[in-house]
């Protein structure tokens, strides 16, 4: 049985903090609990995320008809039509793409991640692992700082007057928070992977530094061979 070197704690410690931090932004991409409003408020608002609100008995002051709101749907369903410019503000659709963005981009490092811990292909992973690992890391760097922006926009702009009403009845909910952890793990997941990636381009840059030397020297050979000639 061919024995091959397998992968490093830190990819292993790196890529499970990874794998749960792309869980936890897929929940907070998904579900409609960025911000929801207190209970005892009454308010006809009630929840909403990055892709869905939820209302009840909830009329629109600028719509021309007497027409209540009620339920959840998604932000681009025929229901919120007349909503939807009020629904969406510029900031919010900032938010989507750089979120939207942060999950493509976390996941494409997992995919990676995948490849490097079950080394397959061998060859290619384990000639080039030490850029792998600062793929995955950079994916995660970035993800990181997108999440960052993210959630600072959203709990600078959630309060606005002009985006939902009477914003003191809200509070950020447990979507926001997966969020931010989220982007703290990734962060963490991109320290562990560099740490590896460099570990792996040192001992390859000093492995290649051996073959060379144990590799003869021409210049040396052909004086050898002059000097016997003599």
């Amino acid at each position: 049985m061919i024995e091959y070197p397998k992968a490093s704690n830190a990819v292993v410690l790196g890529g499970s903090i990874t794998y749960v931090a792309g869980l936890l932004l897929l929940v907070s991409f998904t579900s409609p609990y960025w911000i929801q409003s207190y209970e005892e408020t009454f308010n006809n608002f009630k929840h909403m995320g990055l892709w869905e609100y939820c209302f009840e008995n909830f009329r629109y002051p600028y719509y021309q008809f007497d027409k209540l709101f009620n339920n959840c749907h998604h932000i681009f369903s025929q229901e919120y039509f007349v909503l939807r410019e009020w629904l969406l503000p510029g900031w919010l659709m900032v938010v989507q793409a750089m979120v939207t963005i942060s999950l493509i981009l976390s996941f494409s490092g997992q995919v990676i991640l995948v490849l490097i811990l079950i080394r397959f292909p061998l060859k290619m992973v384990l000639e080039n692992e030490w850029f792998l690992s600062t793929i995955v890391a950079s994916c995660n760097s970035i993800t990181s700082i997108l999440l960052f922006l993210s959630v600072t926009v959203f709990g600078a702009q959630c309060w606005r007057r002009d985006f939902l009403m009477y914003p003191n009845f809200n509070y950020l909910s447990w979507s926001y928070g997966l969020a931010v952890i989220s982007m703290m793990l990734h962060g963490i997941g991109a320290i562990f992977l560099f740490l590896d990636a460099k570990s792996n381009y040192k001992r390859r840059k000093e492995s290649h530094n051996l073959v060379m030397q144990m590799q003869p020297n021409p210049q040396t050979n052909y004086s050898l061979q002059r000097t016997n000639y003599i």
